[in-house]
């Protein structure tokens, strides 16, 4: 990997199961991540997904395209708009650093709404 490669883009349909899948997954029981109708009572049109799931897609994102053997070190992501039922996700990635076996890869998310997910991971690709 070189400076400035990218990742190919992955698309990530967001349904309903996936965001209270996710939250349940991560024990994030906040009535916003599964009752539609209270998320609604709270100024939301539906549920949207936690930021703990959105991690765990991010890193999904970077281990499938490094393979099995990379090693996670830090994930430092921000959310923006929210990611709701119906829409896809859509990630991407830049190399931004390479350091002897550790790379840096600057992550993007977006969907329908604009940007999702924003950061960057840091990890280690053993020879």
């Amino acid at each position: 990997m070189n400076v400035g490669d990218t990742l190919p883009p992955l698309e990530i349909p967001v349904t309903r199961t996936l965001i209270v899948a996710g939250a349940i997954a991560s024990r994030d029981y906040q009535d916003v991540h599964h009752d539609a109708e209270l998320a609604r009572e709270k100024g939301s049109p539906d549920i949207f997904m936690n930021i703990l799931t959105t991690n765990g897609l991010v890193g999904r994102y970077i281990t499938d395209h490094l393979g099995p053997r990379a090693v996670l070190r830090k994930v430092a992501i921000r959310l923006g708009a929210p990611n709701r039922p119906g829409d896809t996700l859509t990630l991407t990635g830049t190399v931004t650093a390479v350091h002897e076996a550790t790379v840096e890869i600057r992550v993007v998310g977006a969907n329908s709404l604009g940007r999702h997910v924003s950061g960057t991971v840091t990890a280690e690709v053993p020879a």
